[in-house]
């Protein structure tokens, strides 16, 4: 009897071990799934920020400056803007994603209604959306142009406006 519950707690503690070995690759390679998803991001909208203002300003709207990634926390409004394009009185905000789906054209369009709450510096603005992916998911670009946001897409090298000429984007 005592032999049988040396080897079952011989036997608990390798499993145990090995539990644990498991556990600790897990979390790595979740650290560096986490990171390289931050990298890719990252790459994605140094991809498209460069086109911005060219294919704003081909629309008629006279945006002249951009900034990435630009963060606010007022109260109960926290957010994050992937790229700001603005010139004093209108500004587009673009959401940025290397696969868009229709529920992060949803959430980009709740910040699309809080944006002035928590970016009170630009409560005189036009504001204008626009949601930009490498990867669009089957008719997201047609929802998120009847939604009133600019789609930009990668065409080539480069990214284009996928909205037609006589768009008119929704101000918020």
């Amino acid at each position: 009897m005592a032999r049988r519950e040396a080897e079952w707690d011989r036997s608990q503690r390798e499993w145990e071990k090995q539990y644990q070995a498991l556990t600790a690759v897990v979390d790595r390679t979740s650290r560096g799934i986490d990171g390289l998803n931050g990298r890719w991001g990252k790459f994605v909208e140094n991809f498209v920020e460069p086109a911005v203002v060219r294919l704003f300003q081909a629309r008629g709207i006279p945006v002249t400056e951009t900034a990435q990634r630009v963060k606010q926390t007022r109260g109960e409004f926290a957010m994050e803007i992937d790229i700001l394009a603005e010139n004093g009185d209108v500004a587009v905000a673009v959401e940025v994603k290397s696969h868009l789906t229709q529920d992060a054209v949803d959430e980009f369009l709740g910040n699309l209604v809080n944006f002035k709450r928590a970016f009170p510096k630009y409560q005189a603005y036009q504001i204008y959306g626009a949601v930009a992916g490498i990867d669009i998911d089957k008719g997201v670009d047609r929802y998120a142009y009847r939604q009133g946001l600019f789609v930009i897409r990668q065409s080539g090298d480069t990214v284009e406006l996928a909205n037609n000429p006589q768009f008119r984007p929704t101000p918020w």
